[in-house]
């Protein structure tokens, strides 16, 4: 069988961990937190620590470094060339920075002089990029249908990004990227981590180097010694800081070391969990200098949450796809295969719900820790359900 044919063996842990973490993003997302023990949500910037809520983001972009070698290797399959596969990578990128930048900005948003009310704003720039990134089904009975759908969700996300007004009068601003939002972020470590995969193919050792580069990256900014890349910040800032870059390259890492054939899985597991252990170590060696916050970025926080990352990775991995035990994993599996959807649909039943004074989140009070936990978790999971009916009726965001 020809390289072009050779079906991708895949690794369902994979799919399994990033439902996963997307299950817990829903739930600490959705937590009120005067209500809820302090171990599951954010801790401050300046506290020596974290919860819960200060992992699941870096696990999810680990879950994307780990996804980025089988989906380079699928594109290769198809017969398409580096530059083709990088253009791609572009493209995704700056789908991710444009929705990012829509995101982060709508708290911004003034209503009086952008003529919309906020909720409003933000609904229709979500029903817009849902328009533009869905994933229609090949139909060619409907596909002028599908292309006006996009063209429509185009010019509904260039209508809201016209109306957008921020600021006071006589002081208004328009968009800003002081951050590019937790979308924005993935996009930037996706874009290094994409990029290095793309040029190094399996080369392990290369992609252990340059993991180790960034690192090195963000302990030297954590220091204040890349100061003379400052005038790069405004554009480049996530990837002088190293910190977003390191940790979807940590997840790269371990999918090379999964496709390393001379290894039998038993064994490539056992090496997964004691990289993550040893990276648990690095991370609290390196707590000597940086705190763990998730809010500074700081390298020991980084190595931490890799390390526990890879360990419950390998313990998946171990369950998943060596035993076989894997009846469980029908609640995730649907949302770590249509993880945008899953982490966006949310959002829009949170804009009705607030627009029209529903009272569906009625578990967010202090009165019962209990109440306001499980009805967290009830959420994350009736929105892990969402996003599998929504695959069922074809709305799925793919870059």
């Amino acid at each position: 069988m020809n390289n072009s044919t050779r079906k991708i063996s895949r690794v369902q842990s994979i799919d399994i961990m990033r439902g996963l973490t997307l299950f817990l993003m829903l739930f600490v997302n959705d937590l009120f937190e005067p209500g809820v023990p302090q171990w599951l949500v954010h801790a401050k910037a300046s506290f020596d620590g974290m919860g819960l809520a200060d992992w699941v983001f870096p696990g999810f972009l680990f879950m994307v470094g780990m996804s980025i070698p089988y989906a380079i290797e699928s594109r290769v399959q198809k017969e398409q060339s580096k530059i083709q596969i990088f253009g791609h990578i572009l493209l995704r990128t700056l789908s991710l920075l444009l929705i990012g930048i829509f995101m982060v900005n709508s708290h911004r948003l003034n209503a009086d002089l952008s003529g919309l009310d906020g909720l409003l704003w933000i609904f229709l720039v979500y029903i817009s990029v849902f328009l533009i990134w869905n994933n229609y089904p090949a139909n060619e009975n409907f596909k002028k249908l599908f292309w006006g759908l996009k063209a429509l969700g185009i010019i509904g996300l260039a209508t809201m990004a016209i109306l957008f007004r921020a600021g006071e009068p006589g002081h208004v601003t328009w968009f800003e990227t002081s951050w590019w939002g937790i979308l924005g972020l993935i996009g930037w470590g996706y874009f290094v981590a994409a990029t290095v995969g793309l040029f190094i193919g399996p080369r392990l050792w290369a992609a252990i180097t340059l993991w180790l580069f960034f690192v090195a990256l963000n302990i030297l900014s954590q220091l204040g010694m890349l100061r003379f890349l400052h005038f790069l910040n405004p554009v480049l800032g996530v990837i002088i800081a190293g910190n977003i870059p390191s940790i979807v390259l940590s997840g790269l890492v371990i999918t090379l070391i999964l496709k390393q054939n001379k290894l039998n899985p038993a064994t490539k597991a056992r090496v997964i969990i004691l990289l993550g252990m040893l990276s648990v170590v690095a991370g609290f060696v390196l707590r000597h200098w940086f705190i763990i916050s998730k809010i500074y970025g700081t390298p020991s926080w980084a190595m931490v949450c890799n390390g526990i990352s890879m360990v419950v990775f390998s313990v998946l991995y171990w369950g998943i796809d060596i035993k076989g035990v894997d009846k469980w994993t029908v609640i995730f599996k649907p949302a770590g295969r249509n993880s945008l959807t899953t982490y966006l649909a949310p959002d829009v039943i949170y804009f009705i719900s607030w627009g029209l004074s529903l009272p569906l989140f009625f578990y967010k009070q202090e009165s019962s820790q209990l109440l306001a936990v499980c009805g967290s978790l009830g959420w994350a999971l009736a929105m892990v359900g969402f996003s599998a009916l929504l695959s069922k009726l074809h709305v799925r965001l793919k870059l």
